[in-house]
């Protein structure tokens, strides 16, 4: 059986100033700056990767 959606909870203070002043702050970008950002980002993981050795 599925356990009870518990309640969300209120923000108060610092919080609640942060995430309303994140909200009214996000950047709007169309659909080429986000596939530009995108691929300046993987290029430079691809840079990064280089560098980095990753051991399991």
């Amino acid at each position: 059986m599925a356990r009870p959606i518990r309640e969300t909870p209120v923000l108060k203070g610092e919080d609640a100033f942060n995430f309303e002043w994140r909200r009214l702050t996000v950047d709007h970008m169309s659909k080429e700056q986000r596939r530009e950002n995108y691929r300046k980002l993987k290029e430079l993981a691809d840079k990064a990767r280089k560098y980095i050795n990753v051991c399991i």
